[in-house]
């Protein structure tokens, strides 16, 4: 037991610093590259746009190509590897002279970050069925401290020396290898491998269980155009709230970090009362909506003070998931809910590979002197009209459901 409980101790801990160290460059990677080309915010939107979607494509390409390595090699070499090869992965970023290389690194990045599969299944190798879901539990807590810590930590930090937040990543990462390598035994026993498959690494096949059920493709659409609204944040807000408000790298750092903190609150305390009260239905419709007001609130904010009123509305918006959630794992049977959550990730994969692109050509077009009207919230109006989507397929797919 006491065995047990250090291994899901580090497997938190290994989510955990794998999120904290994506946090801890999140305020400064955008301004990093636009000092690559000479300052040039538009292309610096741009090129920030192509980092973002490589990264996505690399984690969309290797995270089920090393969750079948670990069936195979077992969970422990693949885990450490991916630690080791992230320290060093933001080293080469925190010495990086070039673009080019700034790019091989974020390539590496999205490749040797794309552990949690890994994570997950040693989960379920470790713990009984029946406590699964609380340390599934604590793997989303680790999430969600590593986004309110790390962009808040790497804001302050990058106010030092832009490159110093690459350099803490990186010793966490390594440290946490090397801990991991005297204290992480392996779970996966060698008469429980599997060999490894193409077929069982590859990304897309889980889609297909997505047309399966009757309301399934409506509730996979929502989740779709929910998470490809979402991924607005990540992708522009570093660049749009220093091009419209002259943020810093800290003021980026404590708005992020605020947000998770609401976001934190109102998923732990309140998600279980609202759906109690207003049922799984309701609870995603006006989540959506919030998330709608969030977004246009953001694009239209004239001042920093009208941007930061969004913050409430993004906390609620969190709630969406949850009961999106319950709905779909409603549509299938037990046997299946595991190829459920795996299609999910793929359509996220695909929303991470679309969005950083989106927003970002769609922000140097708008900010640009060939504009029709110049428009640097577009990127937050283009995520608000996929939320106004989601909400009308949500409601139709959702009418003859009982809660």
């Amino acid at each position: 037991m006491a065995a047990r409980r250090a291994a899901l101790a580090f497997i938190f801990v290994t989510v955990l610093l794998d999120v904290l160290g994506f946090g801890l460059i999140l305020p400064i990677l955008p301004k990093l590259v636009t000092g690559f080309v000479a300052g040039d915010a538009g292309r610096g939107a741009t090129v920030y746009g192509v980092f973002g979607t490589v990264w996505a494509l690399a984690q969309f390409l290797a995270s089920p190509v090393l969750g079948a390595l670990s069936d195979r090699f077992g969970r422990r070499p693949v885990i450490l590897l991916s630690n080791f090869g992230l320290g060093l992965d933001y080293v080469l970023m925190a010495l990086a002279p070039s673009l080019p290389l700034l790019f091989v690194g974020r390539v590496v990045s999205g490749i040797t970050a794309a552990s949690f599969p890994t994570a997950n299944a040693y989960i379920a190798d470790v713990t009984p069925a029946e406590k699964r879901a609380a340390a599934y539990g604590l793997l989303g807590a680790a999430f969600g401290l590593g986004f309110v810590v790390g962009p808040a930590l790497g804001g302050v930090l990058g106010g030092i020396d832009p490159r110093l937040p690459f350099w803490v990543a990186a010793a966490l990462s390594l440290a946490n290898a090397a801990y991991g390598f005297f204290v992480l035994p392996e779970s996966l026993p060698a008469d429980r491998r599997a060999r490894f498959a193409w077929r069982r690494a590859n990304p897309l096949g889980a889609l297909r269980l997505l047309r399966s059920a009757p309301r399934l493709p409506g509730l996979a659409a929502v989740s779709f155009t929910t998470h490809l609204a979402h991924t607005v944040f990540p992708s522009i807000v570093v660049l749009y709230t220093a091009y419209r408000y002259g943020w810093t790298e800290r003021d980026v750092g404590f708005c992020l970090g605020g947000v998770g903190v609401a976001a934190m609150l109102v998923q732990g305390a309140l998600t279980g009362p609202i759906v109690r009260a207003l049922g799984e239905r309701w609870t995603l419709l006006a989540a959506s909506a919030s998330g709608l007001v969030a977004f246009l609130t953001c694009g239209l904010a004239p001042t920093s003070a009208w941007y930061l009123a969004s913050v409430p509305f993004a906390a609620f918006f969190f709630l969406g998931n949850p009961a999106l959630q319950g709905l779909m794992t409603r549509a299938v049977g037990a046997d299946a809910q595991g190829q459920l959550q795996g299609a999910t990730s793929s359509l996220w994969g695909i929303g991470d590979l679309i969005g950083p692109l989106l927003y970002t050509t769609s922000f140097a077009f708008f900010i640009g002197e060939s504009a029709p009207l110049a428009l640097p919230g577009a990127p937050f109006l283009v995520a608000a009209a996929l939320m106004a989507l989601s909400v009308a397929v949500a409601a139709w797919t959702t009418t003859s459901a009982k809660s």
